[in-house]
């Protein structure tokens, strides 16, 4: 099966595109690192007024979704320009809010942009505590592995703990405090966790491609021995290999968004984040010394590709989620191809 996206959906990724880019997103990050969230609500907003969170909510709570393969292709330009937010953790919000009295309270104001939400699962910590106006925590056995089973309490934190950063200045972290409103006693945390790696994936392949272009732009200005670096051979072998991991990991994105298969978006999860960390890694050593500086935009992309290697799942655990997918026969994918029924 070949697939591409349609008229509409990359209509939808260029206005995407073009929005970010006018918002000077380098800016906004550097702001939000601070702990200053003026500018990144006000995106928030924009991105809102677009329609990217109303892609995770259903019709009945002013939403249009869900529609899992418009929200890959939305998180792939959020990640192209570096969005910071909890970007993700509002996606996978939307799955926990699913029952009908809290789907009303709530989803309307994430679909509208009007609040933005985190969630820590099984006293993990949230990301952007801080800027949260909805904080969601699971306690219990909530399924770690996507699979769909286990229970846990959720409920709604009435605030965090100290700011913490990662290795990524954007991704700000807390731990939510003790105690909140119970909203649910018994709540399934598989579909969010699911949801979750689809966005973070698409999120990495649009660090990935970003890198890898202010790359290539790069090494065509810069010279030595009288010749522009991309002009080397071995300059050309690395980014090359960029290119194919990047590309290879695009169409198991979308086959795992057609899906919604545990295993095919663990599959797709760590595909992504490994081409883009080794995206960041070639375009950290062919900038040279220039890419260690914090001051230079690079570096928003840089960690933010190592922090999302981990996010929602590292490597090895979903490494380990598809080997059991396998195991069972139910991935719709085959060594990267979607298979049709």
């Amino acid at each position: 099966m070949r697939f591409l996206l349609d008229d509409e959906q990359r209509a939808f990724a260029h206005s995407l595109d073009a929005l970010l880019t006018a918002a000077d997103t380098p800016s906004v990050v550097r702001s939000w690192s601070a702990g200053d969230h003026t500018a990144g609500r006000a995106l928030w907003s924009r991105i809102a007024d677009a329609g990217v969170f109303a892609l995770a909510v259903p019709e009945a709570y002013e939403g249009v979704g869900p529609l899992p393969v418009e929200l890959a292709v939305a998180f792939v330009e959020l990640g192209r320009h570096a969005v910071p937010g909890p970007l993700v953790e509002t996606v996978a919000a939307a799955a926990l809010l699913t029952e009908p009295g809290l789907a009303k309270r709530f989803l309307p104001g994430l679909a509208s942009g009007e609040a933005i939400a985190t969630v820590a699962l099984d006293g993990s910590y949230a990301l952007d505590g801080d800027a949260a106006t909805v904080l969601l925590a699971v306690d219990g056995d909530g399924d770690g592995n996507g699979n769909g089973g286990g229970d846990g309490e959720l409920r709604l934190a009435h605030g965090h703990g100290p700011v913490r950063t990662s290795m990524d200045p954007a991704r700000r972290l807390t731990r939510l405090e003790a105690g909140g409103e119970v909203l649910a006693t018994s709540v399934t945390a598989g579909q969010a966790l699911v949801r979750a790696r689809l966005a973070t994936a698409a999120q990495a392949l649009g660090v990935g491609l970003a890198l890898l272009d202010r790359t290539v732009a790069y090494v065509r200005q810069r010279s030595q021995f009288g010749v522009p670096v991309g002009s080397f051979q071995a300059v050309k072998h690395r980014l090359a290999d960029a290119k194919i991991a990047l590309e290879f990991a695009r169409p198991l994105l979308f086959g795992a968004a057609l899906s919604m298969d545990p295993a095919d978006v663990a599959a797709a999860k760590v595909t992504a984040c490994e081409a883009a960390y080794r995206t960041a890694r070639t375009a950290l050593q062919l900038h040279g010394a220039i890419g260690y500086t914090a001051e230079y935009d690079l570096s928003l992309w840089l960690t933010k590709a190592r922090a999302l290697r981990t996010a929602w799942g590292t490597p090895s655990e979903c490494r380990e989620l598809v080997l059991s997918g396998s195991a069972r026969g139910g991935s719709a994918l085959s060594g990267g191809v979607l298979r049709c029924s």
